[in-house]
């Protein structure tokens, strides 16, 4: 009786453990994936005009992810962009690259890899790329057309008119700054509009009443965020803008 008693007591506490260590467990694999660093390849090849802050720009998202849990991997080697490579990273950033930056196997890779559930952000000049792949155009949202000369930098009013995102929750109905303000061709008019371009805060505006220049989207399998802001350096010393780049970055990560 004393070998029964023994094995049952036995038996129940295994049965006991497994049932309280299971979500001691599961708590435990997840603080190790909250702990564990997003991957981000940060593009930034220029076939056209190189803007001078793209240096900074990356040097800023490299700090940004050293707080808010990202990894940040520059390249300007579109041979990077192929299916086993692509594969490691959660995000891929578009900074300021200008023109025809793939090839058409790099193209397909990215496609491919948008379709399978990655994840794409663009800043500034990323809408200044690939005019004649039709699928990136609608990716990013919109092309570049034209901006205002002499000078091109000038301040403008923006209307925040969703504040419920992650980018945008810490500003204000108004923001005002100073930056290069893109004019845009193709909108797209599925995407969804974070912040418009007030046109009679300056000059030089073409858009008229319908002038986004922050969107996101879920297009083709994968999220999609952009910010028309960042052609000057010290756009990358604002905190309101680097709030702004984390919060769209999260987005597109899914948090």
């Amino acid at each position: 009786m004393k070998t029964l008693g023994t094995f049952i007591a036995s038996l129940l506490f295994c049965i006991s453990f497994s049932v309280t260590s299971q979500p001691q467990m599961q708590e435990e694999n997840i603080a190790t994936i909250k702990k564990e660093k997003a991957q981000i390849l940060v593009f930034t090849k220029t076939m056209g005009y190189r803007h001078k802050s793209i240096e900074k720009g990356v040097e800023t998202l490299v700090k940004l992810g050293k707080k808010n849990n990202f990894s940040i991997t520059q390249t300007e080697d579109s041979l990077q962009f192929n299916a086993a490579n692509l594969k490691k990273y959660d995000l891929v950033l578009f900074l300021s690259t200008t023109l025809d930056v793939l090839g058409t196997e790099q193209e397909e890779a990215f496609k491919e890899y948008i379709n399978n559930g990655g994840n794409y952000m663009g800043i500034h000049a990323a809408s200044d790329t690939e005019y004649e792949w039709p699928w990136y155009g609608k990716l990013v949202g919109a092309y570049f057309t034209s901006h205002p000369n002499d000078p091109n930098v000038r301040e403008a009013k923006m209307n925040v008119v969703n504040k419920e995102h992650l980018s945008t929750a810490h500003l204000q109905d108004t923001w005002v700054r100073t930056d290069e303000w893109y004019n845009y061709k193709n909108i797209n008019p599925d995407m969804e509009v974070l912040i418009y371009l007030d046109e009679t805060s300056y000059e030089g505006g073409t858009n008229g009443d319908n002038h986004p220049i922050a969107w996101y989207q879920e297009f083709d399998g994968g999220r999609v965020f952009y910010t028309g802001g960042g052609h000057t350096s010290e756009s990358y010393d604002e905190p309101d803008f680097q709030k702004h780049l984390v919060g769209g970055i999260n987005y597109c990560l899914g948090r």
